[in-house]
């Protein structure tokens, strides 16, 4: 695994972002359009920032979550209105945002639809930027969920998944390890030094349905990008 470390979380939002801009303008020069798949969380917020005034023709990116809550796009739990918040703002306003939410009770009910709307962006996708819980779940391919084996299956031909973790509140909707797998730039994003032993925790072992992320890195060439 390629490793990008930086001294302070500050240079790694700034040489971060122009990584992905670059990124996002080759897929632009390539397809018309690009795609970037972001995580929320906490880690991201900076980047966001960063991405929002960045020199870029965002009015030909689609950007969308690798997974959500199913909560209103209104609430404090949404990673939608924290992307919209702090990235979907400033240059980054023009960009089209494809929603993992719908109006449906059930995340289960809303995968069909949800699915149609995935394949309207730009693919593959360019960017997909994961982060990764103390738990080793990635995306909302979580170790403690009935879904896991669904979740990770190579050969289930699905893209999105309803998931309801055992330890984490709110029913989720994530892209499935093949769809995460399909974005041809895969970085995982973290910052602390208690994730980077999680991180090592993983490296260590094999069990994918005890360390989700295992499974990512057992099969893509994922780019770590941490700071301390």
């Amino acid at each position: 695994m390629k490793q990008s470390l930086f001294q302070s979380t500050e240079q790694l939002n700034q040489q971060f972002s122009q990584r992905i801009v670059a990124l996002l303008e080759q897929g632009i020069n390539a397809k018309g359009r690009a795609s970037l798949l972001v995580s929320g969380g906490r880690t991201p917020l900076g980047l966001f920032a960063e991405l929002s005034n960045s020199q870029l023709d965002w009015s030909k990116v689609d950007v969308s979550l690798a997974d959500e809550r199913w909560v209103d796009a209104d609430d404090d739990a949404s990673n939608e209105k924290l992307v919209r918040d702090n990235l979907l703002k400033n240059n980054a306003a023009a960009a089209n945002f494809v929603s993992l939410k719908t109006e449906h009770a059930n995340a289960a009910d809303a995968v069909d639809e949800l699915t149609s709307r995935l394949d309207s962006m730009a693919q593959p996708f360019d960017v997909l930027i994961l982060g990764m819980g103390e738990d080793g779940h990635t995306a909302s391919l979580f170790p403690c969920s009935a879904q896991i084996a669904d979740g990770l299956a190579m050969d289930s031909q699905q893209k999105l998944i309803a998931v309801t973790p055992g330890n984490a509140p709110h029913q989720r909707m994530s892209l499935t390890l093949p769809a995460l797998l399909t974005s041809q730039n895969i970085f995982l994003h973290l910052t602390g030094d208690s994730k980077m032993q999680v991180l090592q925790q993983a490296l260590d072992g094999k069990d994918e349905l005890a360390m989700p992320i295992r499974a990512v890195l057992n099969r893509a060439d994922v780019e770590l990008i941490w700071a301390a």
